[in-house]
């Protein structure tokens, strides 16, 4: 995920706001205790996705993709007053330390968490959302993609990360999640439905505008 030098990467986390108390502690208790704590959102890439909501100010975020906790609460950090962040992941077996998480923040009565299949859950929800955040199976971008953007509000975002995968979307001969990825950031840029900047932030971030 590493794609700047190091010594430039900690000047800037070291300009940048540092993380709450109750995001310190996930990412803390993340790294000691979860397998493959790279996952993690992580403070830089926390703040700049608590920065997106800050600016647009979403009423409704529906996030794919939960992990532990940390981008859920980075999201409502910015929430508009009466807002909610809609998150959902298929691991059970974090669903006990992303609820207890989630009820440590300040944010607990925001955020709404839900396990189950995302591709069966996404045509459930009725919402209009201001912001969608894709960070599940990469094999599954694409459809997460056709099944959210109806439900983007015009002038909505949606954010979808790793879309980098670690450099490997340069490789020629590309394993499964890096075509998967790769198809998807072709389709979206080729979307007259919207504009889009791919972010080489951290692992990649691609950014999309509803027209």
């Amino acid at each position: 995920m590493e794609f700047i030098d190091q010594k430039i990467q900690r000047y800037a986390e070291l300009h940048t706001e540092s993380e709450s108390d109750s995001l310190a502690r996930i990412n803390r208790d993340t790294q000691a205790n979860v397998m493959m704590p790279r996952m993690l959102s992580g403070h830089m890439q926390g703040r700049i996705l608590a920065a997106f909501s800050s600016m647009i100010r979403p009423k409704a975020v529906l996030e794919i993709g939960t992990y532990t906790g940390y981008s859920a609460v980075c999201f409502a950090e910015g929430l508009a007053e009466g807002g909610q962040v809609i998150t959902f992941d298929i691991n059970v077996d974090l669903e006990e330390k992303g609820r207890s998480f989630f009820q440590e923040s300040a944010y607990r009565n925001a955020i709404e968490y839900r396990i189950g299949f995302s591709l069966d859950v996404i045509p459930q929800l009725e919402h209009t959302f201001d912001l969608v955040f894709i960070d599940a199976d990469k094999a599954n971008y694409i459809n997460y993609y056709n099944l959210t953007l109806p439900k983007v509000r015009k002038g909505g975002f949606i954010i979808a990360d790793n879309v980098l995968w670690s450099g490997k979307i340069l490789n020629d001969k590309k394993d499964k999640d890096t075509l998967a990825l790769n198809n998807f950031n072709k389709l979206v840029h080729n979307d007259q439905r919207v504009q889009n900047v791919l972010f080489p932030i951290r692992d990649g971030l691609m950014v999309l505008k509803k027209k």
